[in-house]
Protein backbone atom coordinates (compact mmCIF):
# COMPACT_ATOMS: atom_id res chain seq x y z
CA UNK A 1 0.00 0.00 0.00
CA UNK A 2 1.79 3.42 -0.60
CA UNK A 3 -0.26 7.06 0.36
CA UNK A 4 -2.75 7.91 -1.81
CA UNK A 5 -3.72 11.59 -1.93
CA UNK A 6 -7.44 12.73 -3.18
CA UNK A 7 -7.67 15.20 -5.94
CA UNK A 8 -9.65 18.03 -5.36
CA UNK A 9 -10.69 18.66 -8.84
CA UNK A 10 -11.73 14.73 -9.66
CA UNK A 11 -15.48 14.95 -9.77
CA UNK A 12 -15.53 11.08 -8.70
CA UNK A 13 -13.37 8.89 -6.81
CA UNK A 14 -13.75 5.36 -8.30
CA UNK A 15 -13.57 2.42 -5.68
CA UNK A 16 -10.28 1.09 -4.44
CA UNK A 17 -10.85 -2.57 -4.95
CA UNK A 18 -14.65 -3.67 -6.05
CA UNK A 19 -14.30 -6.70 -5.18
CA UNK A 20 -13.71 -5.62 -1.17
CA UNK A 21 -15.73 -3.25 -0.95
CA UNK A 22 -18.36 -2.83 1.81
CA UNK A 23 -18.73 0.82 1.51
CA UNK A 24 -17.97 3.56 -0.72
CA UNK A 25 -18.20 7.48 -0.15
CA UNK A 26 -18.35 8.94 -3.62
CA UNK A 27 -17.42 13.27 -3.10
CA UNK A 28 -20.50 13.04 -0.29
CA UNK A 29 -20.97 16.41 1.13
CA UNK A 30 -23.24 17.43 4.48
CA UNK A 31 -24.50 20.92 5.39
CA UNK A 32 -26.11 20.82 8.68
CA UNK A 33 -29.51 23.33 9.06
CA UNK A 34 -27.36 25.70 10.46
CA UNK A 35 -25.41 26.12 6.97
CA UNK A 36 -22.36 24.65 8.92
CA UNK A 37 -20.33 22.08 6.78
CA UNK A 38 -20.02 18.53 8.24
CA UNK A 39 -18.20 17.01 5.38
CA UNK A 40 -17.28 18.21 2.07
CA UNK A 41 -16.44 16.52 -1.04
CA UNK A 42 -15.92 12.92 0.95
CA UNK A 43 -14.34 10.29 -0.74
CA UNK A 44 -13.71 7.09 2.02
CA UNK A 45 -14.01 3.52 1.63
CA UNK A 46 -14.63 0.25 3.99
CA UNK A 47 -13.21 -2.78 2.86
CA UNK A 48 -13.90 -6.79 3.91
CA UNK A 49 -11.82 -7.78 7.13
CA UNK A 50 -9.99 -4.78 7.66
CA UNK A 51 -9.71 -1.96 10.13
CA UNK A 52 -9.71 1.39 9.15
CA UNK A 53 -8.52 4.59 11.32
CA UNK A 54 -9.87 7.74 10.84
CA UNK A 55 -7.79 10.61 11.99
CA UNK A 56 -8.07 14.58 12.07
CA UNK A 57 -8.82 17.28 14.69
CA UNK A 58 -11.56 18.35 16.04
CA UNK A 59 -14.25 19.53 13.72
CA UNK A 60 -12.37 17.73 10.73
CA UNK A 61 -15.73 15.47 9.66
CA UNK A 62 -15.14 12.35 11.88
CA UNK A 63 -17.80 11.75 13.44
CA UNK A 64 -20.40 13.25 10.56
CA UNK A 65 -19.11 10.81 8.24
CA UNK A 66 -19.47 8.11 10.85
CA UNK A 67 -23.11 9.03 11.23
CA UNK A 68 -23.78 8.62 7.41
CA UNK A 69 -22.50 4.99 7.16
CA UNK A 70 -25.23 3.61 8.42
CA UNK A 71 -28.15 6.51 6.96
CA UNK A 72 -28.52 7.99 10.51
CA UNK A 73 -27.31 11.13 7.84
CA UNK A 74 -27.90 11.20 4.48
CA UNK A 75 -25.77 13.08 2.58
CA UNK A 76 -26.73 16.69 0.81
CA UNK A 77 -24.62 15.91 -2.27
CA UNK A 78 -22.54 13.62 -3.40
CA UNK A 79 -23.71 9.17 -2.99
CA UNK A 80 -22.51 6.28 -0.40
CA UNK A 81 -23.16 3.28 -1.67
CA UNK A 82 -23.59 0.21 1.06
CA UNK A 83 -23.47 -3.22 -0.42
CA UNK A 84 -24.38 -1.81 -3.50
CA UNK A 85 -27.09 0.38 -2.26
CA UNK A 86 -27.27 4.16 -2.65
CA UNK A 87 -27.97 5.61 0.54
CA UNK A 88 -28.47 8.96 -1.57
CA UNK A 89 -31.47 7.31 -3.45
CA UNK A 90 -33.45 6.14 -0.43
CA UNK A 91 -31.98 2.49 -0.82
CA UNK A 92 -31.06 2.84 3.19
CA UNK A 93 -33.88 0.83 4.78
CA UNK A 94 -32.34 -1.26 7.90
CA UNK A 95 -28.92 -0.51 6.99
CA UNK A 96 -28.46 -0.66 10.65
CA UNK A 97 -28.43 -4.71 10.40
CA UNK A 98 -25.39 -4.23 8.18
CA UNK A 99 -23.54 -1.15 10.00
CA UNK A 100 -23.75 -0.68 13.39
CA UNK A 101 -22.60 2.21 15.17
CA UNK A 102 -20.76 2.63 18.81
CA UNK A 103 -21.39 6.33 19.28
CA UNK A 104 -18.73 8.16 21.54
CA UNK A 105 -21.22 9.21 24.19
CA UNK A 106 -22.80 5.61 25.48
CA UNK A 107 -25.89 7.72 27.22
CA UNK A 108 -26.88 8.40 23.58
CA UNK A 109 -26.95 4.65 23.20
CA UNK A 110 -27.87 2.70 26.31
CA UNK A 111 -31.39 3.74 27.48
CA UNK A 112 -32.87 0.10 28.33
CA UNK A 113 -34.02 -0.76 32.28
CA UNK A 114 -31.02 -3.65 32.24
CA UNK A 115 -28.25 -4.02 29.90
CA UNK A 116 -29.38 -7.51 28.72
CA UNK A 117 -32.76 -5.10 27.51
CA UNK A 118 -30.41 -3.20 26.44
CA UNK A 119 -28.46 -5.62 24.37
CA UNK A 120 -31.28 -7.87 23.14
CA UNK A 121 -33.35 -4.90 21.82
CA UNK A 122 -31.24 -5.09 18.44
CA UNK A 123 -31.28 -8.78 17.80
CA UNK A 124 -35.73 -8.29 18.94
CA UNK A 125 -36.13 -6.06 16.10
CA UNK A 126 -34.05 -8.44 13.72
CA UNK A 127 -36.62 -10.34 13.96
CA UNK A 128 -35.14 -12.59 16.48
CA UNK A 129 -37.39 -15.02 19.28
CA UNK A 130 -36.99 -13.71 22.85
CA UNK A 131 -35.38 -17.07 23.66
CA UNK A 132 -32.93 -16.32 19.97
CA UNK A 133 -32.11 -12.56 21.62
CA UNK A 134 -31.30 -13.63 25.11
CA UNK A 135 -28.76 -16.34 23.73
CA UNK A 136 -27.34 -13.72 21.09
CA UNK A 137 -27.07 -10.90 23.82
CA UNK A 138 -25.59 -13.19 26.25
CA UNK A 139 -23.07 -14.87 23.49
CA UNK A 140 -22.49 -10.57 22.87
CA UNK A 141 -21.71 -9.97 26.26
CA UNK A 142 -19.44 -12.77 27.12
CA UNK A 143 -17.67 -11.97 23.90
CA UNK A 144 -17.18 -8.23 25.56
CA UNK A 145 -16.31 -9.61 28.96
CA UNK A 146 -19.76 -7.90 30.26
CA UNK A 147 -21.90 -11.00 30.95
CA UNK A 148 -21.51 -10.56 34.93
CA UNK A 149 -23.33 -6.80 33.74
CA UNK A 150 -26.70 -8.42 32.54
CA UNK A 151 -28.96 -7.21 35.35
CA UNK A 152 -27.03 -3.96 35.93
CA UNK A 153 -29.13 -0.53 35.46
CA UNK A 154 -26.81 1.51 32.39
CA UNK A 155 -26.84 4.74 34.19
CA UNK A 156 -24.87 2.98 36.86
CA UNK A 157 -22.24 1.67 35.15
CA UNK A 158 -18.92 3.30 34.72
CA UNK A 159 -17.58 4.68 31.33
CA UNK A 160 -15.76 1.49 30.67
CA UNK A 161 -18.33 -0.97 31.45
CA UNK A 162 -21.39 1.23 29.46
CA UNK A 163 -18.47 1.20 26.09
CA UNK A 164 -18.48 -2.24 26.40
CA UNK A 165 -21.85 -2.94 26.80
CA UNK A 166 -22.44 -0.55 23.76
CA UNK A 167 -20.42 -2.80 21.69
CA UNK A 168 -22.03 -5.81 23.00
CA UNK A 169 -25.48 -4.29 21.61
CA UNK A 170 -23.72 -3.88 18.10
CA UNK A 171 -22.04 -7.31 18.07
CA UNK A 172 -25.18 -9.14 19.05
CA UNK A 173 -26.67 -7.93 15.68
CA UNK A 174 -23.64 -9.75 13.98
CA UNK A 175 -22.93 -6.88 11.12
CA UNK A 176 -20.99 -6.56 8.33
CA UNK A 177 -19.28 -3.47 9.85
CA UNK A 178 -18.83 -1.44 13.16
CA UNK A 179 -17.88 2.12 13.20
CA UNK A 180 -16.96 3.44 16.72
CA UNK A 181 -16.45 6.92 16.97
CA UNK A 182 -13.07 7.89 19.44
CA UNK A 183 -13.46 4.24 21.61
CA UNK A 184 -11.10 5.06 23.82
CA UNK A 185 -12.12 8.41 24.94
CA UNK A 186 -12.14 9.73 28.34
CA UNK A 187 -11.55 5.73 29.37
CA UNK A 188 -9.41 4.45 32.36
CA UNK A 189 -5.88 2.47 30.85
CA UNK A 190 -7.57 -0.57 31.81
CA UNK A 191 -10.83 -0.53 29.94
CA UNK A 192 -8.66 1.26 26.79
CA UNK A 193 -6.76 -2.05 26.62
CA UNK A 194 -9.86 -4.02 26.76
CA UNK A 195 -11.57 -1.81 23.92
CA UNK A 196 -8.53 -1.63 22.10
CA UNK A 197 -8.56 -6.02 22.44
CA UNK A 198 -12.43 -6.01 21.06
CA UNK A 199 -11.49 -3.93 17.93
CA UNK A 200 -8.96 -6.52 16.90
CA UNK A 201 -11.37 -9.69 18.46
CA UNK A 202 -14.10 -8.23 16.20
CA UNK A 203 -12.04 -8.38 12.78
CA UNK A 204 -10.43 -11.73 13.48
CA UNK A 205 -13.03 -13.53 15.59
CA UNK A 206 -16.43 -12.13 14.00
CA UNK A 207 -14.62 -11.59 10.47
CA UNK A 208 -16.42 -7.66 10.61
CA UNK A 209 -14.58 -4.87 8.84
CA UNK A 210 -13.93 -1.95 11.72
CA UNK A 211 -14.05 1.88 11.52
CA UNK A 212 -12.68 3.96 14.37
CA UNK A 213 -12.24 7.76 13.94
CA UNK A 214 -10.02 8.26 16.69
CA UNK A 215 -7.27 11.47 18.32
CA UNK A 216 -4.88 8.22 19.79
CA UNK A 217 -2.57 7.96 17.16
CA UNK A 218 -0.85 5.33 19.27
CA UNK A 219 -3.73 3.17 19.09
CA UNK A 220 -3.85 3.49 15.44
CA UNK A 221 -0.47 2.33 14.73
CA UNK A 222 -1.08 -0.88 16.57
CA UNK A 223 -4.58 -1.82 15.05
CA UNK A 224 -5.30 -0.19 11.90
CA UNK A 225 -4.94 -1.74 8.39
CA UNK A 226 -5.45 1.84 6.84
CA UNK A 227 -5.57 4.98 8.05
CA UNK A 228 -7.18 7.70 6.69
CA UNK A 229 -5.79 11.59 7.32
CA UNK A 230 -9.05 13.98 7.79
CA UNK A 231 -9.15 17.39 7.35
CA UNK A 232 -11.99 20.40 6.37
CA UNK A 233 -14.88 17.55 5.60
CA UNK A 234 -12.70 15.45 3.57
CA UNK A 235 -10.15 12.46 3.59
CA UNK A 236 -7.13 14.11 1.93
CA UNK A 237 -4.61 11.19 2.01
CA UNK A 238 -4.47 7.18 3.46
CA UNK A 239 -2.26 4.78 3.53
CA UNK A 240 -0.62 2.40 5.65
CA UNK A 241 0.23 3.35 9.48
CA UNK A 242 4.01 3.29 8.83
CA UNK A 243 3.58 5.05 5.46
CA UNK A 244 1.04 7.74 7.21
CA UNK A 245 2.88 8.02 10.56
CA UNK A 246 6.55 8.29 9.10
CA UNK A 247 5.97 11.15 6.27
CA UNK A 248 6.07 14.36 9.08
CA UNK A 249 4.98 16.55 6.37
CA UNK A 250 1.92 14.68 5.76
CA UNK A 251 1.48 14.70 9.73
CA UNK A 252 1.63 18.60 10.03
CA UNK A 253 -0.78 19.29 7.09
CA UNK A 254 -3.02 16.55 9.34
CA UNK A 255 -3.36 19.16 11.97
CA UNK A 256 -1.87 16.29 14.27
CA UNK A 257 1.28 15.33 16.12
CA UNK A 258 3.18 12.08 15.38
CA UNK A 259 2.30 9.20 17.85
CA UNK A 260 4.83 9.12 20.42
CA UNK A 261 6.43 5.95 19.52
CA UNK A 262 7.29 7.68 15.91
CA UNK A 263 8.36 10.95 17.52
CA UNK A 264 10.37 8.81 20.36
CA UNK A 265 12.40 6.62 16.90
CA UNK A 266 13.18 10.15 15.48
CA UNK A 267 14.84 11.93 17.94
CA UNK A 268 16.83 8.75 19.27
CA UNK A 269 17.92 8.72 15.23
CA UNK A 270 18.64 12.59 15.02
CA UNK A 271 20.90 12.62 18.75
CA UNK A 272 22.69 8.86 17.50
CA UNK A 273 23.41 10.56 13.65
CA UNK A 274 21.86 7.31 12.74
CA UNK A 275 19.55 6.64 9.21
CA UNK A 276 16.40 6.30 10.48
CA UNK A 277 15.85 3.42 7.75
CA UNK A 278 13.85 1.24 9.81
CA UNK A 279 10.46 2.28 11.10
CA UNK A 280 8.84 1.04 14.07
CA UNK A 281 5.59 1.61 14.39
CA UNK A 282 4.26 0.21 17.98
CA UNK A 283 6.43 -0.04 21.34
CA UNK A 284 7.12 -3.52 20.73
CA UNK A 285 9.18 -2.53 17.74
CA UNK A 286 11.25 0.30 18.64
CA UNK A 287 12.43 -1.65 21.57
CA UNK A 288 13.24 -4.49 19.31
CA UNK A 289 15.11 -1.99 17.27
CA UNK A 290 16.61 -1.22 20.22
CA UNK A 291 18.20 -4.13 21.16
CA UNK A 292 19.15 -4.77 18.35
CA UNK A 293 21.56 -1.92 17.93
CA UNK A 294 22.68 -2.17 21.90
CA UNK A 295 23.30 -5.41 20.95
CA UNK A 296 25.06 -4.78 17.85
CA UNK A 297 27.37 -1.74 19.39
CA UNK A 298 28.41 -4.60 21.92
CA UNK A 299 29.53 -6.84 19.58
CA UNK A 300 31.53 -3.98 18.16
CA UNK A 301 33.00 -3.36 21.22
CA UNK A 302 34.12 -6.64 22.09
CA UNK A 303 35.27 -6.83 18.24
Amino acid sequence: MTITRRDPHNAHCPPLDPARELIHVDCASHIYPDGSVGIHEMCFSVMKDEIVALCGPNGAGKSTLIEHLNGLLIPSDGDIWINGRSVTRGECADLWKEVGVVFQRSEDQLFAPTVLDDVMFGPLNLGLSPEEAKSAAMGALEAVGAADLIHKLPNYLSGGQKRLVSIAGILAMKPQIMALDEPTSDLDPVHCGMIERLIVGVKERFGISVVIATHDLELAARIADRVCLVRNGAVFAEGSPREVFYDTALIEEAGLKLPDTVMTWLEYCREMGLDPADQPITRTELVKMLEKISGDAGRKNLD
